[in-house]
């Protein structure tokens, strides 16, 4: 550990230590310092980080790939209906053995042609039975994971204890939205070049909205209405409460109550899901560190009818765009400032 991640640790030691009424922010070295961001990376791997949502694949045969800390992954609706979270990378020489999304009974390495089956197991590998080293019971190894109402959670090292049950608060919060029965509408990936938790950061609090997103958010959820919400280890957040005058968010699940009918319950699942779940739609943001100053984003929306190319989802991924470019433009500003010695963090 570097004198600068150990000098921060000690001052992250004392500022948790506070009271609530003395609550402080983190200093610039939290979000700048990349030795910190190594150690961070590392617990990571322990923790259970979400990586994408089931609707990318809805179907036996439905796949995509993305990337975990280094690790290239290979998500898979095998032809038994189960849901695999495999490691994207050949047993022969290490290259990827798919790219992009899609449908597919196998995936077929481009550089040698090893083929493996939607399960993980090796299919052929072209020439290879004459080599002693040669083990043809190899498999793509496979990560532990588990789905809460429709996100999909991978823990690289296997360690982390179930996640379901640590989010039993959180679940009784946002249950009469019903989250697991909507359908994934939209999906994009992004790069923000700001630190990855000041996104996270900023997604979880509602003091910004009349500020930061004075045409777009402000009219609907004004920071005077933002309620915290109940939380625990496993997750933070807050209600963005409708102002009166804004025509309702509808149409409504028949078990919303009124209050529910009337905010939407912004909240994280630590360590890198962010989700607004309004009445009508739900936005979410998968974010991954990309180096100290750069995040990697998968966001997404979730609607209550499976109609992605309907122009309620136009016009709700419009707003998300203004608002989220927004909130990009103060994230990299923020970033390029925070480079001071002289901030340390405010109230």
């Amino acid at each position: 550990m570097t004198e600068t991640t150990e000098a921060l640790r000690r001052r992250l030691t004392d500022l948790a230590a506070r009271p609530d009424g003395q609550a402080h922010s983190m200093p610039a070295a939290y979000y700048t310092d990349p030795d910190w961001l190594a150690g961070e990376e590392e617990m990571l791997r322990s923790q259970w980080m979400c990586v994408g949502h089931i609707g990318e694949a809805r179907k036996p045969g439905d796949f995509f790939t993305t990337e975990l800390l280094g690790e290239q992954l290979l998500i898979a609706h095998d032809q038994d209906g189960v849901l695999r979270v495999l490691s994207n990378v050949c047993r022969h020489r290490g290259n990827k053995v798919a790219t992009g999304a899609g449908n597919a009974r196998k995936f077929i390495c481009s550089y040698h042609a090893w083929a493996y089956g939607s399960d993980g197991g090796l299919l052929s590998a072209p020439l290879m039975k004459g080599s002693d080293a040669f083990d043809p019971d190899c498999k793509l190894p496979e990560f532990a994971h588990e789905v809460w109402n429709g996100w999909l959670f991978v823990n690289l090292d296997g360690s982390a204890p179930p996640l379901t049950p640590q989010l039993s608060t959180l679940q009784g919060i946002v249950a009469n939205y019903h989250p697991d029965d909507r359908f994934l509408v939209f999906m994009e990936e992004d790069i923000w070049r700001c630190n990855w938790k000041s996104l996270f950061e900023n997604f979880m609090e509602g003091y910004h909205l009349s500020a930061t997103h004075l045409d777009t958010l402000h009219p609907i959820t004004p920071t005077r209405l933002c309620r915290k919400m109940v939380g625990s280890d496993a997750h933070t957040g807050y209600h963005a409460f409708y102002d009166p005058s804004y025509p309702p968010r509808g149409p409504f699940h028949k078990d919303l109550t009124e209050e529910e009918r009337n905010n939407s319950p912004m909240y994280g699942v630590y360590p890198n899901l962010v989700v607004g779940m309004a009445t009508n739609f739900t936005l979410f943001m998968i974010l991954r560190p990309h180096g100290p100053d750069q995040v990697k984003i998968r966001w997404g929306v979730a609607g209550l009818e499976d109609a992605p190319d309907s122009e309620k989802v136009a016009d709700y991924v419009a707003l998300c765009r203004s608002f989220n470019a927004e909130d990009k433009a103060k994230l990299e500003t923020l970033q390029v400032a925070l480079a001071s010695r002289h901030y340390d963090g405010g109230p």
